[in-house]
């Protein structure tokens, strides 16, 4: 069963950023993830929002995930992530 992994970015460094979005897809790519969506808050309609941008991936199953999240390519890069943003990572379960 596939499974969703969510993103919101609170931006510190665009330039880190930029970095850090360029190697990404080269880390998740051996752990099936496809880029679902990714963008810029356009607009809030409701409540307070403290991030520019939202990414959701899906991967073929959470054990992908978290496969993906500990390997040893994305750990290399967490250093830049940290540096470029204030990053909320999760899994979403459907209800």
């Amino acid at each position: 069963m596939s499974a969703l992994l969510s993103a919101t970015v609170q931006v510190k460094n665009p330039e880190k950023l930029k970095s850090y979005i360029s190697q990404v897809p080269a880390t998740m790519a051996p752990h099936g993830a496809k880029m679902l969506s990714r963008g810029k808050i356009a607009k809030v309609l409701n409540g307070e929002v403290a991030h520019q941008m939202e990414a959701v991936f899906e991967f073929p199953s959470e054990n992908a995930i978290d496969a993906w999240f500990n390997s040893d390519a994305y750990q290399a890069i967490v250093a830049i992530r940290e540096e470029a943003a204030h990053m909320n990572i999760s899994i979403l379960h459907p209800f």
